[in-house]
């Protein structure tokens, strides 16, 4: 039988996980309304939260949709579904796939055919985004007090830490915009694109700021996103025709 990205099967095991989590997040849902309750909290403000979180919400989702239906035409739809609604975020799980795909000399915009190929993807995404959660679960309180006490002591270089870790966070990104421009022309796109995402959020900060289009905020990075990946279609088209 020939290996789907797309089996039923693979549907159902991802459905079951999403279920758990959704279904962990009514249970908080539930035990937070019955305490908000109890503190005090007036039905109405409560309903009023709840909806004003489910609209903030969409804003996230877009993105969120973006990256499933990037990793979706090389991954199929069941992996990428649970990745992105469980753990995952488009910024490591594009890179973790694309980092074994580089290695095994595959193209990101071809399905995979082989399930060795795509269960090694899929530990590597996984191994990978586990050392967060270790990092968490033992080390997380350890390093919150020493940040603490740092800030205490000195916050002038505990906002210089945080700061470049921030600065690294982006370096290691902009190191894969920036790995290819020696093919030429062909490989200066993603930074192209790159550029033409910042103008968007350029230019909606001063629609912010000009105009007080304060619900902007939470949809500028997702304009942006889109923006850009409309621009990089006839710009592909273009350098690579």
């Amino acid at each position: 039988m020939s290996f789907n990205l797309n089996h039923p099967i693979l549907f159902l095991f991802a459905g079951i996980v999403i279920a758990f989590v959704l279904g962990q997040s009514f249970f908080f849902l539930i035990k937070a309304w019955k305490r908000a309750r109890e503190l005090g909290i007036a039905k109405k403000t409560l309903k009023n939260l709840s909806i004003g979180s489910a609209l903030f919400s969409v804003a996230p989702a877009i993105s969120i949709l973006l990256g499933l239906i990037s990793l979706s035409r090389f991954l199929g739809l069941p992996l990428p579904w649970l990745r992105l609604s469980v753990l995952g975020a488009l910024t490591y799980e594009l890179p973790a796939a694309a980092a074994v795909a580089k290695i095994l000399n595959l193209p990101l915009d071809q399905p995979i055919m082989n399930a060795s190929i795509y269960i090694a993807i899929s530990w590597v995404m996984t191994l990978g985004i586990m050392a967060g959660i270790i990092v968490i679960l033992f080390f997380q309180k350890k390093m919150e007090n020493n940040l603490i006490k740092m800030k205490k002591k000195d916050s002038k270089w505990s906002s210089i830490l945080m700061d470049s870790l921030f600065v690294g966070m982006i370096a290691t990104f902009l190191g894969m915009v920036f790995a290819d421009i020696h093919l030429g022309l062909e490989g200066w796109i993603p930074v192209f694109v790159m550029l033409f995402s910042a103008l968007l959020m350029l230019i909606m900060g001063l629609l912010i700021k000009v105009f007080k289009w304060q619900w902007l905020e939470n949809y500028a990075m997702p304009f942006s996103m889109l923006g850009a990946m409309a621009f990089a279609i006839p710009l592909t088209n273009w350098i690579q025709g």
